[in-house]
């Protein structure tokens, strides 16, 4: 295992990239799989402290996500967390299409100060899980709104808009 890793993780509704979370895990697993959600959390902090910033305003909201990460691997119950904001998923192993496709939704959402997040899928086998036959596609909370083209800014603003309720 990987102790440079970085694995993504929800931290209050955010995506937050963590390194050398599984090799903490792991380390941890077995000493720690009968402690309480505070030992463990703290204990999690600490050791991902030494190679990750962690801001003491947020360290509970960490420990938080990273015991449900201990516990996932545990193979323990956990509740999600909730995503604040859309979730955008755009498609495509990489071509330039997919590139500016992925720019555009993130100028737009920018533009719009929409709080988010924006995946850019590349690995086949996670797309063919989509089940869409085209690239670029874009996916708005769950829904297909575009496969095989990139449409104008105007457009994504469109379904941005639709996707929040909002109809400027």
């Amino acid at each position: 295992m990987n102790e440079n890793e970085i694995t993504q993780i929800r931290v209050k509704g955010y995506l937050v990239g963590i390194v050398g979370l599984k090799s903490v895990i792991a380390a941890m697993a077995s000493d720690y799989a009968g402690k309480s959600y505070e030992e463990i959390g703290a204990e999690m902090v600490k050791r991902l402290g030494k190679k990750n910033y962690i801001p003491a305003s947020a360290r509970e909201h960490y420990a938080k996500a990273l015991v449900r990460e201990f516990r996932v691997f545990l193979g323990q119950p956990v509740e999600e967390e909730k995503l604040e904001g859309l979730e955008v998923l755009i498609l495509g192993p990489g071509c330039a299409q997919c590139s500016r496709l992925e720019a555009d939704v993130r100028d737009v959402m920018a533009q719009m100060n929409m709080p988010g997040e924006l995946i850019h899928v590349t690995d086949l086998r996670e797309i063919g899980k989509y089940g869409v036959m085209g690239a670029p596609a874009l996916i708005i909370n769950k829904k297909v709104v575009s496969v095989g083209t990139t449409p104008e800014k105007k457009k994504i603003r469109q379904w941005l808009d639709d996707a929040t309720g909002k109809h400027n």
